[in-house]
């Protein structure tokens, strides 16, 4: 695994681990929040709802979004490689099995990241946003 793959790697856990933490602190506080407000949600609570479904379906959409467009990236990226060594003169030239392995974790890390991001990114914002008006 190349240090730029470990890299990767490694963010992808972290964001994971982090997500892991922030996905039940979320939950618990809209649980709590729904079960408090009872059937007459304030409009406070309301907009928190509203927040709550709206956000879920923009994450999903940029998830999707990106994962696509480096999926899509990633092909080229691969396509080029193979057109070049196909091409190519030079037996040095030519793809090795163990460079393929490479490139194609490389481009799983980079796309499971592009998925993972605006999730995370949502989730830890949420946590840290309900965490502090939890503490007033």
């Amino acid at each position: 695994m190349s240090h730029r793959s470990t890299r990767k790697a490694k963010s992808i856990i972290t964001q994971s681990a982090e997500l892991a933490l922030a996905v039940p602190c979320v939950v618990v506080h809209r649980a709590t929040r729904m079960a408090q407000a009872g059937p007459r949600p304030s409009a406070r609570d309301l907009k928190e709802f509203n927040l709550m479904v709206a956000e879920k379906g923009a994450a999903f959409v940029q998830s999707w979004q990106g994962m696509a467009m480096q999926t899509m990236l990633a092909h080229q990226a691969m396509a080029a490689s193979l057109i070049r060594s196909f091409w190519s003169v030079s037996p040095r030239a030519k793809v090795s099995p163990a460079k393929i392995a490479a490139q194609l974790q490389g481009a799983a890390l980079a796309i499971l990241g592009k998925g993972l991001a605006p999730v995370h990114r949502k989730a830890t914002a949420n946590a840290r946003r309900l965490g502090r008006r939890k503490r007033r």
